[in-house]
This record gives C-alpha cells, structure tokens and sequence, in this order.
C-alpha cells in the first residue's frame, strides 16, 4: 500500500485582476434565422400578429365567440415569439436539459389543435355577425383563411 505523501500541495487560485467576473453577452444566431426552422417562425409570427390585428380591428367584443379567436391568436403568437428568441439566442442549448424536440412537437401539436378550434369559431361566426361586402365581414373572414393557413413549424 502506498504511503500517504509527506508534502500536500494545497495551492489555490485567485481570480484575475479586474474583478474576474465572467461577462457573457447575448449575440443572435443569424444562421438560425436563414434555417428552416427560423424561416417558419418568422411566417408564423407574422401571420400570428396578421390573425390577431384583423380580429383586434372589429368589434369582436361583441361577440363571444370572437374572444376564442383572439384568445388563440395572441396567445399562441406570443408562445411563438418565447420560441424565436431561445432559438434566436441560442439559449435552448443552454437549458440542455429540455427534451426541445419534444416541446416543440407539443407545443406545434396543441397550436394545430387551438388554430382548428379557432377556425371553425371565426369562420362558423363570419355570417352571423357581419353583412357580406363590409369591412368587419372582410376582415374575418381573411383572419379565417389566415388561420386556416397556418401550419406548425418542423423540427430539424
């Protein structure tokens, strides 16, 4: 059995002069933006915010059913932005113990379900609410046919 050493070297370390703190700034991926992935985001954030400003712009107060509709759209357009930037910033690989893969299947899934159950509101209320040929009959049924065209990003 070997001899416990005689001399123990119990050196430590200060940091650097200048404090030694670790500064780390935020520098966004553009590359993420050119992806796939960062492409379909950016089409889903704006048509998001185009869903939303058209039922914002009507009376949708007025009518229950629009709240859903616009519930849905803000709702999911700023889940969406939340995305953009961990993907962005790269912060996803910082929280490296997230399933993201899995999140984004989730989230992707519950949007598909959200949109569909906000497009039959919005386009099951376009009649009942509004004369054929005027501005708030136009601008829902465009925010139906938006919402009807979104489609979940894929994973990469």
């Amino acid at each position: 059995m070997a001899e416990f050493p005689s001399k123990v070297n119990t050196r430590t370390s200060s940091p650097a002069q200048g404090g030694g703190a670790v500064v780390s700034t935020l520098s966004p991926d553009l590359g993420f933006v050119r992806s796939s992935l960062g492409a379909l985001m950016l089409l889903q954030l704006v048509l998001g915010l185009l869903v939303w400003a058209l039922i914002a712009d009507t009376p949708y107060h007025l009518y229950p059913s629009y709240g859903w509709v616009m519930f849905v759209a803000v709702f999911l357009w700023l889940v969406t932005i939340v995305f953009f930037v961990l993907y962005l910033f790269q912060l996803h690989m910082k929280l490296y113990m997230v399933p993201w893969p899995l999140v984004l299947m989730v989230f992707n899934v519950g949007a598909t379900v959200l949109y569909i159950t906000a497009f039959i509101t919005c386009s099951a209320s376009v009649e009942l609410t509004s004369l054929k040929g005027t501005r708030p009959y136009n601008q829902r049924a465009a925010a139906s046919m938006l919402i009807n065209t979104r489609k979940p990003q894929h994973q990469q």
